[in-house]
């Protein structure tokens, strides 16, 4: 029974936090409407955006897709000149994916879009509880985060 009153608040922040990345999800496709691009090519953009040039091998282990998906995936959007695939400088038969502007300018755009949506939900709750999610969100990721790589070193 105690167990019952210590789970019940983790099952309720579990669904809490489906339910809200549904949501979050959902509103993103809207936004991609109005954009060339798919669900996957934002991923996949999003993480050239944050990490930087990234080989087929890396950017597939990110967006969880499979290389020769990766790779498809890519194709299109070089031909949509959102990416550009670029020999490394120090080993040469190392290729990496390259963000050009035009991708760089959607991408900022549509998050422009996504924080002005939460900005809009938010905007009548207080500034200190804004304060306290953002703080128990940045905990919630870092303690995910170590789990993550300790979990990955055994």
């Amino acid at each position: 029974m105690e167990n019952e009153a210590v789970d019940r608040p983790i099952a309720q922040i579990e669904k809490n936090m489906r339910y809200i990345n549904g949501i979050i999800k959902h509103k993103g496709r809207e936004i991609l409407k109005n954009y060339s691009i798919t669900t996957p090519q934002f991923i996949a953009l999003q993480w050239l955006l944050e990490d930087g040039d990234l080989t087929i091998g890396e950017l597939s282990n990110k967006i969880n897709l499979a290389f020769s998906t990766t790779t498809d995936l890519v194709d299109r959007m070089e031909k949509n000149q959102l990416v550009e695939r670029r020999r490394d400088t120090k080993d040469r038969r190392v290729v990496r994916i390259h963000l050009l502007p035009n991708g760089k300018e959607i991408i900022h755009e549509v998050i422009q879009k996504r924080q002005a949506y939460l900005s809009a939900v938010l905007a009548d709750v207080s500034a200190e509880n804004v304060d306290a999610l953002h703080h128990v969100l940045d905990l919630l990721l870092e303690k995910m985060k170590w789990d993550k790589e300790n979990n990955k070193k055994k």
